[in-house]
């Protein structure tokens, strides 16, 4: 994945003419003109088909990504089969865990669920802007908390006993998922049979 050579203006005019980045970084604390800027310059707007992997274990990811439109999901494998760790929807930024900001391989594949567009935010620009702006600081330990309350979330899910319980509480915690993502992947990601999820689903 290459970043398309535009200037600011065309790279950005179907998004009012700024990087949605800076918007989602905003709700977190104010930004300066510079690291708007910096934004504007180093992030761009990406596409994939449905199924389409953004990134899969060959790939040296250096980017996270933020989802204007579509749901993502990820994976690992277990031999033949696929154990979905994560849904993701608009709004959310994502991208392989397991190797952020460490040059080393990762296991995890991120794949579309739907057409998505995306907004390819690079780890260098990260590091660039934790290094020399506060702000990007304070943005970056508030987003981390909504991932790590919401990785807190997916924990507790995964370990109640009830399979009715676990997808009743899936309804609550990922509202609108059921009508966009298909039952195998809530399946996997509740850690039930599709069979299972199948009766739940008819029982209630």
């Amino acid at each position: 994945m290459l970043a398309v050579n535009l200037s600011d203006e065309d790279r950005w005019k179907k998004y009012n003419n700024f990087s949605p980045v800076v918007s989602i970084f905003k709700k977190f604390h104010p930004l300066n003109i510079e690291i708007e800027k910096r934004i504007n310059q180093h992030t761009f707007p990406v596409s994939y088909k449905k199924n389409k992997f953004l990134v899969s274990p060959v790939d040296r990811n250096k980017f996270l990504f933020l989802i204007v439109k579509g749901v993502v999901r990820g994976f690992v494998k277990d031999g033949t089969s696929e154990i979905t760790t994560w849904i993701a929807k608009e709004n959310e930024v994502v991208g392989t865990i397991r190797n952020l900001w460490i040059d080393s391989d990762s296991e995890e594949y991120l794949q579309a669920l739907e057409d998505v567009d995306l907004i390819a935010i690079p780890h260098v620009l990260s590091e660039y802007l934790y290094e020399n702006f506060p702000e990007a600081n304070v943005v970056g330990r508030k987003m981390m908390e909504v991932y790590y309350r919401s990785a807190e979330e997916r924990a507790y899910l995964c370990r109640i006993s009830s399979a009715e319980k676990r997808y009743k509480r899936f309804l609550v915690s990922f509202p609108g998922l059921i009508n966009r993502v298909s039952l195998k992947h809530i399946a996997s990601f509740l850690a039930i049979r599709l069979e299972t999820l199948s009766r739940i689903r008819a029982k209630i």
